[in-house]
């Protein structure tokens, strides 16, 4: 079998107590989560002709009642979020929408997917609430807008048909153009036009990449194809798989956005309304890591290993970049949107890094970010609709006559400078443990600087803006009822991620798997099918051979496993938990066994890697050797794994 031995299939049988939604049921609900959104935008632009609290309230019911559906599927999916039905996704829907060009309408749902559109729905109901009062003209338009770049987003996170997420992710852009030319502040036309030639661009060359894997996918099995279950594994030349995969890292690194391509970030997010940034960073910005994750590791394992030290490496630099940045800032809008930039580096460090630990760490940086960054820029709307200045110096002294919302704006402060207790610490710190482990000592350090870097940006904010003397005499209201109730929920959730993660984590655990770059690699599938494997029974380590070996394909590695193992898996990859000591020690490739393992009607993922150090998970104890043997690849002597012997026993 290509790309994996499998032992055993294994089909999970859910307890009474912990039914999936029935096929039907998710059908529905995935469809109705984008057409909710969708038709309560035209309805509130109609109904705001008569008026436009309806509008706001018809918004306000549409994204409650897909947070709940969200839920929803939260608490359905709760036991069964280790094993999807069908083995890749927990529900789907999957109808045929163009068939001569292969299109299919296809949405699926997974932990990932799940976690994100939960996000959506969350900060889709703190924007409308945030535009309460801010918005005055235009609400209907305001609203329909709004309500269409939330299911935009929401197709982003839920198409698996590429066409289909190209399609969703254009949807979003045009509505958000249009919310901060129109509602913006002064130099909005200026933002929204920078904003939409940045998208759009890389958008265009994302499209190009689409249509090459498309091609190429059809000249190799005749078969026309969006679906990205069956682009999976396509097998292209390794610079054509890179030239590919940078056209879709492009438009994802400026959606991230990632130094150097983030210029639209402050002009967008400073020129924004409230309701605006608030979208923006928590939402669009996590398109973009989503996109890395779901479609760039994926679909180019081989390239984004090579890649991986240059987008590492920009994620460093645009950690101190935007602490920097940050620091400097006079206007509290554009410091927020700074600290994005530091943050989501850590982001995009953790994703290239690939391990367990880092990848985790990205998740969670990518929720924590949304809800603490959201705050923030909720937070200064509400101080700039009190004193109609967003200038540090002119807010001298504001926790006298405003305590409480200077209180929350401390707290959120604290998060985005990674306060321990708080989500945005558990995010930084997995990815730097997880950059650690992968010996990238170097890296490491820049990036421990940049969480230093975030404390000054984060005091100065509070110092600057709320602390001090009230030299300027600021009499304003504090929160009101409903900015409490938009503020408590987030004050939750950031607490929550920081003191028990693990259920975030639970959702994410079986997406990992597919996520992280170790299924059967280009460049080592190319050079096991030219190595002639040794006779069964195994051998040593060879000596190192001046040329490769003969053409002739031979079976893969041998694999024994012993314990109590229901179904597992052998996965060739070049190892990307260790990259630097993986070229350190001229190893190239590893071996990997991947076990769903049934105890007692639950459900773990066990991990064993071969090669260089293991990360072990707690619930799993292991005996294993290896052999190798030696050859060449691209003129450097590697070593090649050539048989695997596994011990499995669960840990008491």
């Amino acid at each position: 079998m290509t790309g994996g031995l499998v032992l055993r299939e294994h089909r999970r049988s859910l307890p009474a107590s912990g039914q999936a939604p029935s096929a039907a049921t998710g059908l529905m609900i995935l469809v109705a989560l984008i057409v909710i959104l969708l038709a309560a935008g035209v309805l509130a632009w109609f109904v705001s002709r008569w008026s436009a609290t309806a509008a706001r309230w018809v918004s306000l019911v549409a994204v409650s009642v897909d947070f709940a559906l969200s839920l929803a599927l939260w608490a359905g999916y709760g036991s069964a979020m280790s094993l999807a039905p069908g083995g890749a996704w927990l529900d789907q829907v999957n109808r045929v929408w163009v068939p001569q060009l292969g299109i299919h309408f296809h949405l699926a749902l997974d932990g990932l997917s799940l976690l994100l559109i939960t996000l959506t729905f969350f900060l889709g109901i703190i924007s409308v609430l945030a535009s309460w009062r801010e918005i005055q003209e235009g609400v209907g338009f305001f609203h329909f807008n709004l309500m269409w770049i939330l299911a935009g987003i929401t197709g982003v996170f839920l198409a698996v048909d590429l066409f289909l997420f190209y399609f969703a992710w254009e949807l979003m852009l045009v509505p958000m153009y249009f919310l901060i030319a129109i509602w913006g502040h002064e130099r909005r036309v200026y933002a929204a036009v920078k904003f939409f030639i940045f998208t759009q661009l890389s958008g265009l060359l994302m499209l190009i990449s689409i249509l090459a894997l498309y091609f190429i996918h059809h000249r190799q099995t005749g078969v026309y194809t969006f679906e990205y279950d069956s682009l999976l594994g396509t097998h292209m030349a390794p610079h054509t798989a890179l030239l590919i995969m940078l056209g879709f890292f492009v438009a994802f690194a400026v959606k991230l956005p990632m130094f150097p391509f983030h210029p639209w970030l402050p002009d967008a997010h400073t020129e924004a309304p409230t309701a605006g940034s608030i979208i923006l960073a928590g939402l669009l910005l996590k398109t973009g890591a989503y996109g890395l994750l779901r479609f760039v590791l994926p679909l180019f394992p081989g390239a984004a290993h090579r890649f991986a030290p240059v987008a590492m490496a920009l994620a460093v630099i645009g950690i101190i970049y935007g602490a920097l940045l940050a620091f400097g800032q006079t206007d509290l809008k554009r410091l927020v949107a700074y600290t994005s930039v530091s943050h989501l580096g850590f982001v995009l460090l953790g994703i290239f890094v690939g391990n367990s630990w880092a990848l985790d760490g990205a998740l969670m940086g990518m929720i924590a970010h949304g809800i603490s960054t959201g705050a923030l820029f909720m937070i200064v709307g509400q101080v700039q609709e009190r004193t109609h200045t967003r200038e540090m110096d002119r807010l001298s002294g504001l926790w006298a006559t405003i305590p409480r919302l200077s209180g929350s704006a401390m707290f959120f402060a604290l998060g985005s400078m990674g306060l321990p207790g708080l989500g945005d610490f558990v995010g930084e710190f997995l990815v730097l443990i997880g950059t650690y482990e992968a010996h990238l000592i170097g890296l490491t350090i820049i990036a421990v600087l940049g969480v230093l870097a975030s404390t000054f940006y984060a005091l100065r904010f509070v110092q600057k803006a709320f602390h001090g003397p009230n030299v300027n005499n600021w009499s304003v209201n504090d929160l009101r009822p409903r900015e409490v109730v938009q503020l408590i929920p987030m004050v939750a959730i950031l607490i929550w991620l920081g003191v028990y993660p693990q259920p975030v984590f639970n959702k994410f655990n079986e997406v990992l798997s597919k996520i992280q770059p170790t299924a059967l690699q280009q460049s080592l599938h190319e050079t096991l099918s030219s190595i002639a494997m040794p006779p069964s029974g195994g051998v040593g380590c060879c000596a190192s051979t001046s040329t490769p070996a003969p053409p002739p394909k031979k079976a893969p590695p041998a694999i024994r496993v012993a314990g109590q193992v229901e179904a597992a898996k052998l996965i060739y990859g070049p190892a990307p938990e260790y990259p630097v000591a993986a070229r350190k020690a001229r190893i190239q490739g590893t071996v990997r066994l991947e076990a769903v393992v049934a105890k007692n009607g639950t459900m773990q993922n066990l991990r064993v890697l071969g090669g260089p150090p293991l990360l072990i998970r707690p619930a799993l104890e292991v005996v294993k050797t290896w052999r190798y043997q030696q050859t060449l690849l691209n003129g450097v002597p590697v070593k090649v794994v050539t048989e695997i012997d596994v011990n499995f026993t669960l840990a008491r």
